[in-house]
């Protein structure tokens, strides 16, 4: 895993058009532990720098976490398909629940603001990814909610 993670790390990197000095600023880890984990000298890194990688080199958390083998390759597609599809109501209903979050942060209250800003006086950017962010947790509650649960000791 360690050399595969390695190659995997450094094809990202080179996709980017980064350097290792490149890739330690933006991650905050050094050159030197990043050029030990490319050429495989050293282990897989934590989770947590993980995460830092997979947000300096902007791939995906889940798939940089499979790569280093925190994750087994079904580990994600199976949880996915053990959750029940949402009906075209619960489409409606999560539409519903984003518009009136949206609304309530729009609010001057205290609690809708982010870094002393209200939702509306934030970046584009940063706006659409809080929506999509909000938009996902919604599915992800409604998906939840929808399915039955079975303790473990009665699970197959």
């Amino acid at each position: 895993m360690t050399n595969q993670f390695g190659k995997y790390l450094k094809e990202k990197r080179d996709e980017k058009g980064f350097t290792i000095n490149q890739l330690s600023l933006y991650s905050g880890i050094s050159a030197a532990q990043l050029s030990r984990i490319e050429n495989g000298k050293r282990g897989v890194p934590k989770a947590e720098n993980i995460q830092k990688l997979a947000e300096a080199l902007l791939v995906p958390y889940d798939e940089i976490m499979r790569v280093a083998g925190y994750y087994k390759p079904n580990d994600t597609k199976q949880q996915e398909q053990e959750l029940p599809e949402l009906s075209e109501k619960d489409e409606r209903d999560i539409a519903k629940d984003l518009e009136k979050m949206i609304k309530n942060l729009s609010n001057d209250d205290a609690y809708s603001q982010f870094d002393g800003r209200a939702i509306d006086e934030m970046e584009k950017e940063d706006r659409e990814l809080l929506i999509a962010s909000l938009e996902n947790s919604l599915r992800m509650a409604k998906r939840m909610a929808k399915q039955k649960f079975t303790p473990h000791k009665y699970r197959k």
